[in-house]
């Protein structure tokens, strides 16, 4: 138990970047998830369109609020959220 308590306090935590709006720009926010994901041009769009949805998981906090101000900038609503189950 000792061992969990020092993964939670030492290590990063992984975080997971949630898009909640896609605003009036979908085209730009679905070519920014394709940039931050890899995926096709049209399944990004896709992605885009259904909110909330789930863009990165797991990532750093540094890369995660990256992907979150990228998203913002083309005037998506996004958030970080850190995962407590891992």
């Amino acid at each position: 138990m000792a061992d969990e308590y020092l993964l939670l306090v030492c290590d990063d935590m992984p975080h997971d970047v949630v898009l909640t709006d896609s605003g009036s720009r979908t085209l730009d926010v679905a070519q920014v998830v394709r940039r931050l994901t890899g995926l096709s041009l049209w399944r990004s769009k896709v992605l885009a369109m259904q909110v909330p949805a789930m863009i990165l998981d797991g990532v750093p906090q540094e890369d995660a609020e990256a992907a979150v101000m990228a998203l913002r900038n083309v005037g998506a609503r996004a958030e970080v959220r850190g995962t407590a189950g891992s």
